[in-house]
């Protein structure tokens, strides 16, 4: 079931590589245009299809099983997997450069509270499931380190599209579910380093024991936070010297140069290599190279990271999968438990009523990449086989269907969330709307209102390359920003209401400015007539 004989390893790996990058952007297209679901999924179900274990068994005319069995019987070659491992540096790192790290600190309690549920109840329970089906022989077991580790990640991107369509982002549960996923990404990530370390000293003959995790705990904890503080003293630094380069090409590409070396560095720790890679971007969120950065690392990201996900999916095995079916069934249900109780409970304590607590836990409820790069780290490193490995697939899928669906029914009934009036009305979202004679125009404004919000000292980042909506934060402020089509709306809280217009007024009497000078400095109609003149010429050596 290997490549066929007549194809050299590297023709079979660009034939591949091809192949994944055109039916991953077709199949991520056409399930957001029909369904409306994450593209993702369409990444996943395109790898899982032409994976080894389903169409892969079959020969490709002239081409042989290019997508069958590698050489060594795992589900991708060595290649791939190399191209996939990147992929999942390059997107660890973008999210290191999207994450708000003052609002992971200080920005609100409710969401820090929040989180830690969600993450505590996750763990447990999906570790809890492990033991109580017999896959693990106690708490301390790789595959159920594993099932705790996947099971607390959030994906936070497919919630905030749905917030973002029934404008509640900037609502109390819009603003206390970005919150928390920020708490949940990096605790999520620390997580993960502490499981890590645990397999490895456990695969090198090592017993593990209560003083060993301490020890591992505190090496993970000690290499992440003194690598972010070394990371974040010596950013500005860092980027003056990237700032020398001047070429954006240049800036961005030493960026993600030192991202993989510290993702190196952290593999060489006995840590997973994303934790060096986010850590890189977490370091470098705070300078302003970050927009640079991501545009042009953002090219990279869309054309490697759906390869990725499909390579994910092509390490589904459907038959030890169906083996697993039962508990895959009830790990799913308990993983949407965990964030809905998790993140719920400790919402009520802390001034939400049952619909802003069940609007807060369904909200944290989608798991997305971050799941999928735990499981595979875990499945590439022997820690877990191809069932536990589909479990996790299965629940990945499982939440990220049943979370946005979730979500935008519980904004069904109009009630407010919060349990005392007068907060509810402080924290009433309001709209302000922009409209625009064409696309173009409402496009130029919303860079113009992006860049006076940055000016201001806001920590302004867009949500994902392909949607035109924007956070900002600023202490206990937070807007949102999105372009549609004509229309530019910025959503607010009724108590920020006023600074809000103040901003888009002063960047639209700007504007009213610059298009009056235009007008008086520059004839338009002559300028038109002078080109036109000279295109047509017969003086000019350009000329006809």
């Amino acid at each position: 079931m290997s490549g066929p004989a007549e194809l050299h390893p590297l023709v079979q790996f660009v034939f591949q590589l091809g192949v994944l990058i055109v039916l991953t952007r077709v199949g991520g297209y056409w399930l957001r245009r029909w369904f409306r679901l994450p593209g993702v999924l369409g990444e996943l179900i395109v790898g899982m299809l032409i994976g080894p274990y389903a169409l892969g068994r079959f020969a490709w005319p002239g081409l042989g099983h290019l997508f069958g069995l590698a050489p060594g019987g795992g589900a991708v070659t060595p290649e791939l997997h190399a191209v996939a491992t990147f992929a999942s540096i390059v997107l660890l790192f973008l999210s290191g450069l999207e994450t708000d790290l003052s609002a992971f600190l200080r920005y609100s309690v409710v969401g820090t509270v929040v989180g830690i549920g969600g993450v505590v109840f996750s763990f447990y329970l999906g570790a809890g499931c492990a033991i109580w089906f017999g896959l693990a022989s106690g708490w301390l077991d790789p595959t159920a380190l594993f099932l705790g580790a996947i099971a607390t990640a959030t994906s936070v991107g497919i919630s905030a599209r749905i917030l973002s369509e029934r404008r509640k982002m900037a609502s109390p549960e819009g603003v206390t579910i970005l919150a928390a996923a920020v708490f949940d990404d990096v605790l999520g990530i620390i997580v993960l380093a502490i499981v890590v370390g645990m397999v490895r000293a456990a695969g090198d003959g090592q017993g593990i024991a209560w003083a060993d995790i301490l020890l591992i705990a505190g090496k993970a904890f000690g290499f992440w936070i003194g690598a972010t503080a070394i990371g974040l003293l010596l950013a500005r630094r860092f980027s003056r010297i990237l700032k020398y380069f001047q070429s954006p090409e240049a800036i961005a590409a030493l960026a993600l140069g030192c991202a993989l070396l510290l993702a190196g560095l952290s593999e060489m720790v006995g840590l997973a290599m994303i934790i060096g890679a986010y850590i890189m971007g977490l370091s470098l969120s705070r300078t302003d190279l970050v927009q640079v950065i991501q545009k042009e690392v953002e090219g990279l990201h869309n054309v490697l990271v759906p390869v990725f996900f499909a390579t994910m999916g092509m390490m589904v095995d459907f038959g030890a999968v169906q083996a697993v079916l039962k508990v895959g069934v009830v790990y799913s249900l308990l993983a949407v438990a965990s964030k809905v109780l998790g993140c719920g409970l400790p919402a009520l304590f802390c001034g939400f009523n049952r619909h802003g607590a069940v609007r807060v836990g369904v909200g944290m409820l989608p798991r997305g990449e971050v799941a999928l790069i735990v499981a595979g780290i875990g499945l590439t490193s022997g820690a877990i086989g191809q069932d536990v490995f589909g479990i996790a697939i299965l629940m990945t899928l499982v939440t990220t269907l049943l979370g946005p669906m979730l979500l935008a029914g519980s904004f069904e009934n109009p009630a407010s969330g919060l349990r005392k009036p007068e907060d509810a009305a402080k924290t009433e979202s309001k709209e302000i709307v922009l409209s625009f004679p064409s696309p173009d125009m409402a496009d130029f404004m919303r860079a113009r209102i992006v860049r006076a919000f940055r000016q201001e000292e806001f920590y302004v980042y867009r949500l994902a390359p392909d949607t035109p909506t924007y956070h900002i934060r600023k202490d206990e402020m937070f807007f949102t920003l999105e372009c549609e089509g004509d229309t530019v709306v910025l959503r607010v809280t009724a108590q920020y209401e006023a600074l809000a217009r103040l901003v888009v007024v002063e960047e639209m009497l700007a504007l009213r400015s610059m298009l009056h000078m235009a007008q008086e400095n520059v004839n338009i109609e002559t300028m038109e007539h002078e080109l036109v003149a000279g295109l047509f010429s017969d003086d000019g050596e350009d000329g006809p």
